[in-house]
């Protein structure tokens, strides 16, 4: 990065630039296609098309639908509604100090924003389970090994999905990003996800993996954080790196869960998301973390 005076720095906080800022072949195809064609989603094109093939291409085969949006917030947001439509059930649970967005409903689940608001009242429909972490949690590391914390941290959420159940509710959605951001690049346990997923759809709730910070190969192990945990998530939520910087986020889901739209007769619509240009961006973005072996490259430094 330059400044005004010209002097340069190397940007190590930055979770957007993804493959580098101003990265000549994004700028290429972003403003290829401006140049071009960039409306609404109604008009239909190309991009769209082949931009939820390519993302879907690094998903487990089920999840297979692709909902775009314009950012992490609206996608978060999407996967709630979609979620009480499909299992009938509005009770939410999340981690403590989580973040997954700025509308209304994403602000509500995220105790990273309430925690700092005064006089804010937590909705009765949200149930914040424990952060698993390791070094500052209610179970710590080296008292217990990684797979007990697991076991410990997941029986947590179980205790609050058995209280939901004998209340006569059911869950209708977790989310946890798979590797914890804003609230201090906290790592799951290992084995954490799988029972939480167990308890959680045993009460007939569907889980979510936040990955709007953590996808795109940045972990390096992994394309996608969530499969460093051996789960397959119901909804996975994309954006931020996704466009390198350009607005464009999505919402990712199996086909029984997004044809809920059509059985309550609501058509999902969305003027923005999916347009020509943000679409030749996340295509440019995936093209060159292949050709510039960037997850590779990402475990390298980190190992």
């Amino acid at each position: 990065m330059y400044d005004e005076n010209g002097i340069e720095y190397l940007d190590c906080i930055n979770n957007v630039a993804h493959v580098g800022h101003c990265h000549p072949k994004v700028v290429a195809a972003a403003a290829n296609q401006l140049a071009q064609q960039c409306t609404n989603s109604r008009f239909l094109h190309d991009n769209m098309v082949l931009c939820a093939q390519k993302i879907a291409s690094t998903m487990p085969e089920q999840l297979s639908v692709v909902f775009f949006v314009n950012s992490g917030s609206e996608a978060n947001d999407l996967a709630i509604r979609l979620s009480r439509h499909y299992t009938g059930h509005k009770d939410v649970v999340i981690l403590d100090h989580a973040y997954h967005g700025t509308t209304i409903t994403t602000t509500d689940i995220s105790p990273h924003k309430w925690h700092h608001l005064k006089d804010y009242k937590q909705k009765k429909w949200v149930h914040v389970a424990p952060q698993p972490d390791a070094y500052r949690g209610m179970f710590r590391s080296p008292e217990h090994t990684d797979a007990d914390l697991g076991r410990l941290y997941a029986g947590e959420v179980e205790k609050i999905t058995d209280r939901i159940a004998k209340e006569g509710r059911g869950v209708g959605l977790f989310l946890a990003e798979s590797l914890q951001s804003c609230a201090g690049q906290v790592f799951l346990p290992e084995g954490y996800l799988k029972p939480v997923y167990e308890a959680v759809r045993s009460t007939g709730g569907l889980c979510l993996a936040d990955e709007v910070q953590t996808g795109f190969g940045r972990i390096g192990t992994h394309y996608w954080a969530f499969q460093e945990q051996g789960v397959i998530p119901d909804f996975v939520t994309i954006g931020k790196s996704m466009g390198n910087g350009f607005p464009v986020a999505a919402l990712v889901t199996t086909p029984e869960i997004a044809g809920t739209f059509v059985k309550m007769g609501i058509e999902y619509f969305n003027s923005y998301g999916g347009n020509a240009a943000s679409c030749a961006a996340t295509l440019a973005v995936m093209q060159v973390i292949e050709d510039e072996q960037l997850q590779n490259h990402a475990k390298r430094v980190g190992d």
